[in-house]
């Protein structure tokens, strides 16, 4: 017979918010701790200072490492909240036997929290722009759907040079979108504002078209001689700041890219998906310039006390033990940039996102970028090493609503290859 956990009223939760000894935890999925509304709760988000430890993550043998990355410790008192009883419990019993000695759950959210205006809810700011998978199904089968009010939208499956992997499978619907249409493959930055009206106009894109990116993350190696090509939602997150910088109102990105599309059983086809062309994107582009830094202004940055050139890169690259890409020779770092750690390496952001490929709890990022001085008050270029991690970063911030954010478009690749440029190897002094 299972021990009986412990239930808590809402009148005892909303006393114990400000308690520094708990923890609460939401185990629903991150879209719905983001904003979502998934089951019909009164509003959307999440308790204030509750943490998201989802119950599909249950499963990965890394549970234990996810929850000890949260900060969630056996010294706190935990308080479990979800949508389902039953997964609320088995989530709690997972941390009694991970060794958390005390353990209780809530069950009233949806008919109860939500519907009190009073209580406190967060959520992120922009979440509608980060869509979830059930959204796009919803979508698609032409029902009504949250936080969306167009009459046209163009799905959109991004991939680098890799049409195969769009042949192979994709949602129903979706077009291929090579990222080279957007990016020149002699600098790696944004293609002219020419150039980017034709590819816009024959996708079938207009400045008022609700676009939905996403990728399929495919595991990228170094023995690839394209890692780029089997790291697609990285490819979905630059064509979403792309579209932006150029005047695309409703850009968004499906978290977790073709993945979570196939974590929720839904159905992918090889069949291509129709493009409608159109004869005028209907706005000037760029319409929103000031999304990217060029080489001048981020030597500008560097010497600002109310900007941060924000370095998206591996702590590998970062000094100098290798370039992080095929195609670049020099290794090494842009003194004075701020360093973020994407995570492994040029193709994968673990350090921004959860084991599912979803976007990280939000909170985490921005308390992370805290830390390092990088604060919605200032202007933040975030770069990498042609890109495609520093638009990941930047749509990071997009979604948090900051409102100074660019991305260095040239990033090392170019910052690299004018030799007058100054450089650092080695672990920088203020780090050691």
């Amino acid at each position: 017979m299972q021990e009986q956990i412990l239930r808590i009223a809402t009148n005892e939760l909303s006393n114990q918010l400000e308690n520094p000894d708990i923890r609460l935890i939401d185990v629903r999925p991150v879209d719905a701790y983001n904003g979502w509304i998934l089951r019909n709760e009164h509003r959307g988000g999440h308790i204030k200072g509750a943490r998201n430890v989802s119950a599909k993550w249950m499963n990965y043998i890394e549970w234990i490492e996810i929850v000890e990355s949260k900060e969630i410790t056996p010294e706190k008192k935990l308080i479990v909240y979800g949508y389902d009883e039953e997964e609320t419990e088995r989530v709690a019993r997972q941390f009694m036997k991970a060794g958390f000695p005390e353990v209780s759950v809530y069950h009233r959210f949806v008919d109860e929290w939500s519907k009190k205006e009073n209580l406190p809810i967060e959520h992120l700011p922009n979440y509608g722009n980060l869509v979830p998978p059930v959204w796009l199904n919803d979508l698609l089968s032409n029902k009504q759907v949250q936080d969306y009010s167009n009459d046209k939208f163009v799905i959109c499956h991004s991939h680098y040079q890799n049409r195969a992997d769009y042949e192979k499978a994709h949602i129903p619907g979706a077009i291929d979108l090579d990222t080279n249409w957007l990016e020149s493959t002699e600098t790696w930055n944004r293609r002219s504002p020419e150039e980017l009206k034709k590819v816009f106009e024959y996708l079938g894109i207009t400045h008022d078209t609700t676009v939905i990116l996403y990728g399929n993350f495919s595991h990228p190696t170094y023995d690839d001689p394209f890692p780029g090509s089997s790291a697609g939602q990285l490819g979905a997150f630059r064509c979403a700041f792309i579209m932006l910088y150029a005047g695309v109102k409703d850009v968004r990105v499906l978290n977790g890219g073709l993945q979570s599309w196939l974590d929720e059983g839904f159905k992918t086809t090889t069949e291509d998906g129709k493009k409608h062309p159109v004869t005028d994107f209907g706005a000037e582009i760029p319409s929103r310039p000031d999304f990217v830094v060029d080489l001048p202004e981020a030597k500008v940055i560097l010497q600002a006390d109310d900007k941060n050139l924000v370095c998206m890169r591996s702590w590998r690259e970062y000094i100098g033990e290798f370039s992080g890409y095929h195609y670049i020779e020099k290794k090494g770092r842009i003194p004075g940039a701020v360093f973020a750690d994407c995570g492994s390496d040029a193709y994968h952001m673990e350090n921004y996102r959860n084991l599912d490929h979803t976007n990280r709890e939000y909170h985490e990022i921005e308390n992370k970028w805290r830390d390092l001085g990088i604060t919605p008050d200032k202007h933040n270029a975030f770069y990498c090493g042609t890109g495609w991690r520093g638009s990941e970063a930047f749509f990071n911030a997009y979604l948090l609503g900051w409102e100074r954010i660019s991305v260095f478009d040239g990033g090392w690749f170019e910052w690299s290859t004018d030799e007058k440029n100054p450089y650092e190897t080695g672990i920088p002094e203020h780090i050691q």
